[in-house]
């Protein structure tokens, strides 16, 4: 959904209205709502992010977020699931997380609701692909499918169920296979 402002804002002036729920993003000088995510898509991300972190963030090789905002290249876009390499992650001055991400993810996921548009959620990750992210994933529910973006390489797309995903070189240790990530509906 487009939310049309009186009139247009810049990034700066976005990022000082409060935040909404679900989410808005700042798009080519737009601002966009996400649609509200709904079962299929919740149930994916609820065991999708806490199963990378399992794996990278015992080791401080990186760390899966949730709905975070990442301002970078004149957007500003929440990513269903941003992971940042450890050593990226912003941090304030105690060594805590900061609240402002001013950089694209390392790997950014995606996981589609109905209705919405493949093409805007699409765009987000090739604009990710350009600002440094070294992999990004759309994941489809429906279709039980997952399409893998890579920097200068053609997409890829999975839905075999035995098929182990791509994954960055940072989280090579991550291990999902097709079939597992759309178990995670059944259960």
């Amino acid at each position: 959904m487009v939310q049309t402002p009186a009139k247009s804002l810049t990034l700066s002036e976005f990022l000082d209205l409060a935040e909404t729920e679900p989410a808005t993003e700042y798009i080519d000088g737009r601002i966009i709502q996400k649609p509200m995510p709904q079962g299929e898509h919740s149930a994916i991300q609820t065991e999708l992010a806490p199963a990378i972190n399992l794996v990278v963030k015992p080791k401080q090789i990186a760390r899966a977020f949730c709905e975070l905002r990442c301002t970078f290249g004149d957007r500003s876009i929440v990513p269903d699931i941003s992971v940042f390499r450890w050593d990226r992650i912003p941090r304030k001055e105690n060594g805590g997380v900061a609240n402002v991400f001013s950089i694209a993810p390392d790997w950014t996921i995606e996981i589609l609701s109905p209705d919405q548009s493949q093409t805007k959620v699409t765009k987000n990750i090739l604009h990710c692909l350009k600002h440094g992210t070294q992999m990004g994933w759309l994941i489809d529910p429906e279709e039980q499918s997952v399409f893998v973006y890579l920097p200068d390489k053609p997409t890829t797309f999975y839905e075999e169920l035995e098929t182990q995903l791509p994954v960055p070189e940072f989280a090579k240790e991550f291990s999902l296979t097709v079939e597992g990530l759309f178990r995670w509906l059944l259960e």
